[in-house]
């Protein structure tokens, strides 16, 4: 039997993907897609599989995703499920669809917090300076 595994990052969430031939059952943490989190991040969720169409129909993927909040969790399993689709399929033009739409589908983002400096709140935010 035939599984995939892959995964995907984004800010500090990380998602790995397992996927096998099934009914089409998608679980992230043990919970199914259908019932998962905000419904904002369930729609980003499906976007590799609503690109995919028929194609994924018949494809068990299973997510486990630690870190971050919830829609760098959301991202980072989109592109955990869209590279793992991808891979298990080992079709060139699907990847291309993936592109074409969003690079980060296939792409993990690499931005990262600024870190903070000395003499202020932030990465930016400056004390003022008294000139009087």
């Amino acid at each position: 039997m035939k599984v995939i595994n892959s995964s995907g990052k984004r800010k500090t969430a990380i998602a790995r993907a397992n996927i096998r031939k099934g009914k089409g059952r998608v679980r992230i943490n043990g919970v199914p897609l259908e019932i998962y989190g905000p419904e904002l991040a369930r729609l980003k969720i499906t976007e590799p599989l609503a690109i995919a169409g028929p194609k994924a129909e018949k494809l068990d993927i299973d997510v486990s995703v630690a870190g971050g909040g919830f829609m760098g969790q959301a991202e980072a399993c989109r592109t955990a499920v869209a590279r793992a689709i991808v891979q298990f399929l080992e079709d060139r033009e699907l990847e291309a669809a993936y592109k074409q739409y969003d690079r980060s589908l296939m792409v993990s983002d690499p931005r990262r917090k600024l870190p903070k400096k000395p003499l202020g709140r932030g990465a930016r935010k400056r004390r003022q300076k008294s000139y009087r």
